[in-house]
C-alpha cells in the first residue's frame, strides 16, 4: 500500500513540475500581433461602413429611397450596428452602387438596380435583428 502512495505522489509531484514547465511556454501569438489584428478588422469595418454612407449620400440613391417610401435616416443610422457578413454584404453593394454612380451616366439602369439592392440588403439585415 505505501508502494502504492510513493508512487502516485511522484507522478502527481511529476505532473505539477510539467504544467508549470508548460505554462512558461511563449504563446503562439503575441500580444502585439493579436493588437495589430484587431486594428486591422476595426480598420476594415470602418471603411466598410465609410463606404455604406457614402452610397446612401448619393442623390441617386435618396431619390429610389424615397420612391420606395424608405427612411434613410433608419438606414444610416444602422450601419454602425452592422458586423460580420452582414456588413461584407451590404459594403459590398455600397462599393458598387459608388463604382456605378461614379462612372458614366449610360450606366443609370443598372446603378438604379444595384442601390435597390444595397437598400433591400440593408432592410434585410435590419429586420433579422
Amino acid at each position: 500500500m505505501s508502494t502504492a502512495r510513493t508512487s502516485l505522489a511522484l507522478i502527481l509531484a511529476f505532473l505539477t513540475a510539467a504544467g508549470s514547465a508548460f505554462a512558461d511556454q511563449q504563446h503562439i501569438v503575441t500580444p502585439q500581433q493579436l493588437t495589430a489584428v484587431m486594428k486591422e478588422k476595426v480598420a476594415g469595418d470602418d471603411a466598410a461602413r465609410a463606404s455604406i454612407r457614402e452610397a446612401l449620400a448619393r442623390p441617386q440613391v435618396r431619390e429610389v429611397a424615397a420612391n420606395m417610401g424608405v427612411d434613410l435616416a433608419r438606414l444610416s443610422g444602422a450601419v454602425d450596428t452592422l458586423s460580420g457578413a452582414d456588413l461584407e454584404q451590404a459594403s459590398s453593394a455600397a462599393k458598387q452602387v459608388n463604382d456605378q454612380l461614379g462612372g458614366t451616366p449610360t450606366v443609370a439602369l443598372t446603378a438604379t438596380t444595384i442601390i435597390i439592392i444595397l437598400l433591400v440588403v440593408i432592410i434585410i439585415v435590419l429586420l433579422a435583428k
